[in-house]
């Protein structure tokens, strides 16, 4: 009997049956999705970043190194495993030329490298370590995304002719956030080119245990060891290459949370208004001495039969889904050695998913108990008391927007009832909402505040170069001259000493200058404006354990300062450690900024390029075009999981809304009946559905802007404060796709209500009345 009436439940409602099979399809592939893309993820940088042996401490430096130093204080230190100082020769961008493109609006700092002996390997695309011959260059993987080079194209560096024989992965540079980018040609090649640009080392360290990391970096610090540039550690090299990828599987990981909740919502749409069309079956059923529990098992049944086919659909459409969003993860970091496992959690993950709706279907079917045998044979299923039949006025039912109070009087009096569906609405709402709010805020101009740069138009770096300081000025002076130029400052970035509460230095960078015309996004307090003063960068405020308020001594030419922390501010650039000051300095600078506010915005690039020209010596950089660049395929990941975030929620809506008022209209069959013999038409029964559905929509829609703009907000910033930003805020206006999914999500559901409360027409008076 169990199986026959299965069958004849799945045949008469097909259209119910197959979209609750594809909402389960569709949560348990983005469960299993999120949870293979994360093994995979976290697998691959494992595996490139133990096969190229990253190094665990970095100090990049500009300017000469006294290699029996270094050696000697590697020799000594329990703690080394490996020492070595790599030669790293920056180069102009217009100096390279890969194929028919020049490298002159890059925005990162391209330079020539070679095969290291003992760590830090550069890796072809089958992982393997590369020996060049002369002639060769082998190319950062980024310009194969970007479709910029191919193998075999010619290339030039400095007037010299190479063939690209390969593409290699860098597993520190491989990342479009680390700013430098590493080519490869063979020793001899790099002797002849030396001359060509600046050098600048790459000093590093394999420690022995990497819980000594901490100690380690204070002893290097402490010994005034080369310290002219920033210091990466192997954490952050990590972060870095995660970063990209990891915004793509976190956003599937929301959705994913988000359709299950969704996924469960139309179950219990479903299963509730199935049980009022079988009230009287479930009643003869124990009326013939079924026990509640077979009675339960013959829904749990079906239910159990809906879950495997969507969990197994969801989960074997994960592959085709997988292997597309995995192309770019192997292409920079290579295979990942746990497929096995990927698949493994995947199916875990649609296992749970399984689990959960086989649980969450009996906890609804216990009220089974509830169910009087005698009462559902005599009246069928139990009318909701929604307090309009009984308080019906048939004069003021007659009066224009009667209908409208009436649908807003039901939705006060039955709160329950309607609170599930607000739910999903708000649910699918921020399903449309968060991705595109995440989108615009990464591919907008202020975003870069998040990063540790000011907001600006044009930034100007001048560093890997000599007389740092009359070059500065002379750009400066250039600037100051350009009609079309608003307003720009100049910052100096010099290393101090810093006394320690035990008595020891440590060494801080600190950027001098005016930090109030272009100032970053700070998480608390602001920026430095008086010479007392100074901000620190949120990984450095938690490394020196200093917070508002608080103070510290710096060690300048001039003598001890005593500065008290005015600001904690995002920062993802230079290993995130930096600091903020105003105070004078006569110390050598290590680099110098220039950040640049133009008349008009649409300049910027054309700027840009003449600057370029103009200063060889520096990088200028249209920030706008440093996002895109930068952001480039996370972006383009984003947008495809909001368009597709999107498609999915408006596919929600709609089915929701027509499943809800269908199970309205069931179980409003008594009320309606009175209501029609008072006079109200099935027009205005129908609007009254609308109203309803219009205010309920239209809260949803609120509540889950509301919920992005809190919640998801909170969460986005908890995910970018691992890198250093976190005062993440959303940024951006709504854009016409965002606009354009919030009023198809409106006319849809207003579309599905009409539809169905066209069942209202169907109700005859007397035969429900004598029910």
């Amino acid at each position: 009997m169990q199986n026959k009436m299965l069958q004849n439940d799945l045949k008469r409602n097909k259209l119910v049956t197959l979209t609750l099979v594809l909402f389960i399809a569709c949560a348990s592939l983005l469960a299993s999705l999120a949870a293979a893309l994360a093994v995979n993820l976290s697998d691959a940088i494992n595996a490139l970043m133990a096969r190229a042996e990253t190094p665990h401490f970095l100090q990049m430096h500009s300017g000469d190194i006294d290699m029996e130093q270094l050696s000697a204080f590697a020799s000594n230190n329990s703690d080394v495993d490996k020492f070595q100082a790599l030669r790293f020769l920056n180069l102009e961008g217009g100096a390279i030329r890969l194929g028919d493109e020049l490298l002159t609006d890059s925005t990162q700092d391209n330079g020539l490298s070679v095969q290291s002996g003992s760590f830090d390997y550069l890796l072809d695309l089958e992982g393997n370590i590369i020996q060049p011959e002369d002639g060769q260059l082998y190319v950062p993987v980024c310009y194969l995304q970007d479709h910029t080079a191919s193998v075999g194209d010619r290339a030039e560096i400095c007037g010299e002719q190479f063939v690209i024989a390969g593409f290699l992965r860098d597993s520190q540079m491989n990342s479009m956030l680390a700013s430098s980018k590493r080519f490869l040609v063979s020793n001899a090649d790099y002797e002849r080119l030396e001359g060509c640009g600046n050098v600048e080392y790459l000093i590093e360290f394999r420690l022995k245990d990497m819980e000594a990391l901490g100690s380690f970096a204070a002893a290097y610090t402490a010994s005034g060891l080369p310290a002219n540039g920033p210091v990466i550690t192997y954490p952050l090299f990590r972060m870095i290459n995660a970063l990209s990828d990891g915004i793509m599987i976190a956003v599937i990981l929301l959705i994913s949370a988000a359709a299950v909740l969704i996924a469960l919502l139309c179950i219990r749409f479903a299963l509730l208004a199935e049980i009022e069309e079988d009230y009287r079956e479930i009643g003869v059923m124990k009326a013939l001495g079924l026990r509640l529990s077979r009675i339960r098992r013959i829904y749990l049944a079906k239910y159990a039969l809906l879950a495997a086919l969507g969990c197994m659909a969801g989960f074997l459409l994960s592959f085709p889904c997988r292997d597309m969003l995995l192309a770019n993860i192997k292409l920079v970091m290579g295979e990942s050695g746990k497929k096995t496992f990927s698949i493994l959690l995947g199916f875990l993950a649609a296992l749970l998913l399984f689990f959960v709706i086989l649980l969450f279907v009996w906890n609804i079917l216990k009220r089974f108990g509830k169910i009087s045998a005698s009462g559902a044979l005599r009246f069928g299923a139990p009318q909701e008391q929604n307090g309009i039949a009984g308080k019906l006025r048939l004069c003021r039912g007659r009066l224009p927007g009667a209908n409208i109070s009436y649908g807003l009087h039901d939705i006060l009096s039955r709160k329950k009832t309607y609170a599930a569906y607000l739910a999903i609405l708000i649910f699918a709402s921020f399903i449309i909402i968060f991705p595109q709010k995440l989108y615009e805020t990464l591919s907008s101009e202020g975003f870069a505040a998040y990063m540790g740069i000011g907001s600006c138009d044009l930034r100007i770096d001048i560093q890997q170069t000599d007389r740092i300081s009359e070059k500065t000025a002379e750009a400066a002076r250039v600037l100051a001259q350009d009609a079309d130029i608003s307003s720009f400052t100049v910052l100096n970035t010099g290393s101090f000493s810093i006394r320690k509460e035990d008595g020891a230095l440590e060494q801080l960078k600190i950027e001098l200058g005016d930090h109030t015309s272009f100032p970053v996004a700070y998480a608390e307090g602001s920026a430095p404006a008086k010479e007392d003063e100074l901000a620190l960068s949120v990984l450095n405020s938690k490394e020196l354990e200093k917070g508002i308020g608080d103070t510290i001594t710096i060690l300048t030419e001039e003598g001890e300062r005593q500065l008290t922390i005015c600001g904690i501010y995002s920062d993802i650039t230079n290993g995130g450690k930096t600091a903020k000051a105003t105070f004078p300095s006569s110390a050598t600078m290590m680099w110098s900024i220039i950040y640049a506010e133009l008349d008009d915005h649409s300049l910027a690039e054309e700027k840009a390029e003449a600057y370029s020209q103009y200063f060889p010596f520096a990088k200028v950089t249209d920030i706008r075009s440093y996002i895109n660049k930068t952001y480039g395929p996370t972006l383009h990941s984003v947008k495809l999981a909001a368009f597709a975030a999107a498609a999915a929620a408006l596919m929600v809506t709609a089915f929701i809304t027509l499943l809800f008022v269908k199970l309205l209209a069931a179980k409003d069959r008594y009320s309606n009946a009175v209501m029609k013999a008072c006079g109200f038409t099935n027009r205005d029964l129908s609007i009254q559905y609308m109203a309803r559905s219009a205010v309920l929509l239209a809260a949803g829609i609120l509540l889950g802007i509301l919920f992005t703009n809190t919640a998801g907000e909170g969460l986005a910033s908890f995910a970018f404060s691992a890198f250093g930003a976190a005062s993440f805020r959303f940024l951006g206006n709504p854009g016409p796709a965002y606009t354009a999914c919030l009023l198809l999500m409106a006319l849809l559901a207003a579309g599905a209500t009409a539809a169905a409360a066209h069942d209202v027409r169907n109700i005859k008076i007397s035969e429900t009345m004598k029910e």
